[in-house]
């Protein structure tokens, strides 16, 4: 998927394409320096990181949220997510997304991209052991992470964010079905998965209801 594809498929927004195209431009110049995204998708920048983070945009909340995006990384999903919201709620200042990534060099970059398209964000330049911890989560209704870790992993970060209204949406590849049984003998949850858009073995796996189990 390029870039008229994406806009075209998603429905963007001249002023959402807009800030996408500044994101795009900031990660091509700082990619030399630090290592963003791997260098072999560089060229599939729109299909493979944009588009493949948009697709969880239908899924969020047809409301105001308070979204933890876990190992952030470049941005994805959680600053495309933040930039596609922006018009609808982040612009009145009713968006909260928080990007919690422990390379500081990596949280240098989304604070310029942050700055460069007017899209506040939270920034915590921590491990997310610690900040699933902090009390400022506590109203946190929506979990993201993409590319972090297997199942069973992923889901001991994201429980601390867990209240009985919070779903995660976590974007997995083709082993998901065999990592889903493995954290089920650690966690108990509800799931269901959607199919990715821009990946045929991928999915999105939709969390809610997590608890761990108890041993």
């Amino acid at each position: 998927m390029n870039r008229e594809e994406l806009i075209e498929y998603f429905d963007v927004s001249r002023e959402t394409a807009e800030r996408l195209d500044i994101y795009a431009e900031t990660l091509l110049q700082w990619q030399p320096k630090i290592n963003l995204i791997s260098p072999r998708t560089v060229d599939e920048l729109w299909g493979r990181h944009f588009a493949d983070s948009a697709q969880l945009f239908s899924l969020l909340p047809n409301q105001p949220s308070h979204t933890a995006d876990l190992g952030s990384g470049a941005g994805f999903p959680g600053l495309v997510l933040a930039i596609m919201r922006a018009e609808t709620y982040a612009d009145r200042g009713e968006e909260k997304v928080r990007l919690v990534e422990s390379d500081q060099r990596k949280a240098a970059f989304l604070r310029e991209v942050s700055r460069k398209v007017d899209v506040a964000v939270d920034i915590d330049v921590s491990r997310i052991e610690y900040h699933a911890n902090q009390s400022s989560f506590k109203t946190v209704n929506t979990v993201t992470a993409r590319a972090l870790a297997p199942m069973h992993k992923l889901l001991g970060y994201a429980v601390p964010f867990f209240s009985p209204a919070t779903t995660g949406l976590f974007l997995k590849g083709r082993e998901v079905e065999a990592e889903i049984k493995d954290a089920e003998d650690h966690f108990a949850f509800a799931y269901r998965m959607v199919p990715s858009v821009t990946d045929p073995e991928g999915r999105i796996v939709v969390v809610t209801d997590l608890v761990p189990r108890a041993r």
